[in-house]
């Protein structure tokens, strides 16, 4: 059950009513979460900005999705690991790769060392090491991918955390793949 009010062009106020009829706009509809944002102008707008920036990230769509699903399985938004679980599906990740995304893991050695970055940057950061970066670089990653994980992760802790402060959960029966 939701926490806070859905907003809309018509019941929000000042800058939020002006993001959201500049969304609507553009896309005919908003999603949940962002209507629900729209109480705060600015975690909105820091949203949008970040979500934005992150479309033009380096780290290819399969290792972030596989990051976001191994930070929501341990931050417990249903919402967003539904997403992301969705996100990888439709980037042809079979279920075996999502499990062991799930469990902090992947069968290429690279991605399971970008999603333990990922949960290090999530869970304790100060534990990341010079060599663990090393080897990042051995297995091809640039500073930029390397750099990429931290907003990956940032983006997946402010969705996650909004969410879970929201009450937002997925309302609909899933696909038959499991969340």
């Amino acid at each position: 059950m939701p926490r806070l009010a859905r907003l809309t062009p018509q019941t929000a106020t000042g800058a939020s009513r002006d993001l959201l009829t500049d969304l609507v706009s553009r896309h005919g509809q908003i999603g949940d979460m962002v209507a629900t944002m729209a109480h705060s102008p600015a975690v909105l707008t820091g949203y949008l900005q970040l979500s934005r920036a992150m479309k033009r990230a380096k780290l290819s769509r399969k290792v972030s999705e596989l990051i976001s699903i191994a930070v929501q399985t341990q931050q417990g938004c249903g919402l967003c690991l539904e997403s992301h679980i969705s996100a990888a599906f439709a980037l042809g990740i079979d279920d075996e790769e999502i499990d062991r995304a799930r469990t902090g893991t992947s069968a290429d050695p690279g991605v399971a060392a970008m999603i333990t970055l990922g949960l290090q940057v999530y869970r304790e950061p100060t534990s990341i090491t010079d060599e663990q970066i090393l080897s990042l670089y051995d297995h091809g990653y640039s500073e930029r991918e390397i750099t990429d994980v931290v907003g990956v992760v940032s983006l997946n802790i402010l969705t996650g955390a909004f969410n879970l402060v929201a009450g937002l959960t997925p309302h609909r029966p899933s696909s038959g793949r499991r969340p």
